[in-house]
């Protein structure tokens, strides 16, 4: 199957109905779109989440009632069949920010009385007309940034509200051609194969067989983008990005183990995934700026990239920062409501 108008459409009447609900339907609106056994991952704190209900008291609730007038500003919106089962599921990708005027407290982080941008990637799976399952990622370090309680040091990439593509593109409302997202998985697919090949080099299980800018010429444009999580920041051109991500990355975090994606699909020229954890890695000194800790902790991730030709041109990547964190016993959350900044 290569035409998912049907699935785009029921993420797309969820998103509509559930985003101009009156706070007391939204409830029923989450529930009128997902089926009986739906269930729900977000980030730290919120977590697994076993119906619409829970879904809802857990996440939507809290920063509904934090931020006032919430409205959903999508950059990306995707669907495909699913690599990491066959290409047997169909799921959707919305990505962008929720903006709002930040009016009351969330998880412990003050309000401003501003806007405020929370970074999300929202991925649906749809089954038998409805949706069966979701994966919320957002970027709480960032609105944490936003309200002047920023828990880590300074980030070695840049930090601003991320754009979505270039090209203005990004909202593939319908059908696309078979062939091109066949070619940006590939493509995707070659570039992590790239990584998997200089990780076996950094554990000494392969000889050295490029340098890192020319590993990333093999898949990346020169004048690439990377839209990091808070934290890390984004960076622009391959140079910079090695300097600022990729060789703190390899260097700071030892013993990668790689756990897998729980979806992995392209549409067009866009491709996206997510895992539950995709990485666990043990950090060994100077990562996001904090000492060796010596505990393994796990990255749960999300990437969304952009294909131009024959290369990739824009990556967008979520990282559940607190659950990383937590395991390494820095609970962001409890220091912050306890008063410690």
């Amino acid at each position: 199957m290569t035409d998912f108008t049907a699935e785009k459409a029921i993420s797309r009447a969820y998103m509509a109905d559930f985003d101009q609900a009156a706070p007391s339907d939204r409830l029923d609106r989450l529930e009128a779109h997902t089926s009986p056994d739906f269930h729900w991952r977000g980030v730290h704190p919120f977590n697994r989440q076993p119906s619409a209900g829970a879904a809802m008291q857990a996440f939507w609730a809290p920063l509904l009632n934090a931020f006032s007038s919430l409205q959903r500003r999508e950059d990306i919106f995707f669907a495909g069949l699913n690599e990491i089962d066959g290409f047997t599921a169909t799921w959707t990708c919305s990505m962008g920010h929720f903006m709002g005027l930040f009016d009351a407290p969330w998880l412990g982080i003050p309000p401003t009385g501003k806007m405020a941008f929370l970074r999300y990637a929202e991925f649906h799976r749809i089954e038998n007309g409805k949706i069966a399952e979701t994966a919320l990622f957002c970027d709480v370090l960032s609105v944490m940034a936003q309200a002047g309680v920023d828990p880590l040091p300074p980030q070695t990439g840049a930090a601003f509200i991320v754009p979505g593509p270039m090209t203005n593109d990004g909202l593939l409302l319908s059908s696309s051609s078979p062939d091109e997202g066949k070619t940006t998985l590939a493509l995707v697919n070659r570039m992590a194969n790239s990584i998997s090949k200089a990780n076996e080099v950094l554990q000494g299980k392969s000889k050295t067989y490029l340098t890192p800018q020319q590993e990333m010429s093999e898949n990346w444009h020169d004048d690439m983008i990377w839209y990091g999580p808070h934290g890390i920041g984004a960076t622009y051109t391959i140079d910079r990005y090695i300097t600022q991500h990729q060789a703190p990355f390899r260097t700071q975090l030892a013993d990668r183990i790689f756990n897998g994606h729980v979806a992995r699909f392209a549409e067009g020229k866009y491709c996206g995934f997510f895992g539950w954890p995709n990485l666990t890695v043990t950090p060994i000194g100077g990562y996001l700026g904090l000492p060796a800790t010596g505990k393994p902790a796990d990255m749960r991730v999300v990437d969304i990239y952009r294909r131009d030709g024959d290369k990739l041109a824009e990556n967008w990547v979520i990282i559940d920062m607190l659950h990383f964190l937590k395991m390494q016993g820095l609970d962001v959350l409890e220091r912050l409501n306890a008063g410690v900044r």
